[in-house]
């Protein structure tokens, strides 16, 4: 009978653990990019609560210092955090239009996304 429970445990826990598409997860996985793909808008984005995760498509306009920018879209401007690991290779320049994926920080006197991942589109 433990022999049992102990293959039934063992069998679920294998199941499971390529289930990591439950929640926001950054990686190479492919899937719909067209349009009404979750994307933010920045004016969204303002209004979201803390650690909400975000898609954003614009551009990076202006550089703020301490790994801190500008973000830019039709909608609006926010600050958005990107860290050297996560530009990697990519250059990007105002003109350039990227994707964002990140989500957002929130404290009591500003806002902004943390991004995880960039592209340019």
């Amino acid at each position: 009978m433990k022999k049992r429970f102990l293959i039934v445990c063992i069998i679920m826990i294998l199941s499971f653990s390529g289930c990591d598409d439950l929640h926001f997860t950054e990686g190479n996985r492919g899937g719909f990019t067209g349009p009404n793909a979750n994307i933010t808008t920045v004016a969204q984005a303002l209004n979201l609560p803390d650690d909400t995760p975000v898609i954003m498509q614009g551009r990076i306009t202006k550089f703020l210092g301490n790994e801190r920018y500008t973000f830019t879209d039709s909608t609006g401007s926010i600050t958005v955090e990107i860290e050297r690991r996560v530009w990697g290779s990519l250059t990007v320049g105002p003109d350039d239009l990227v994707e964002i994926f990140g989500e957002i920080d929130r404290d009591r006197n500003r806002i902004e996304v943390e991004v995880d991942r960039i592209r340019k589109l």
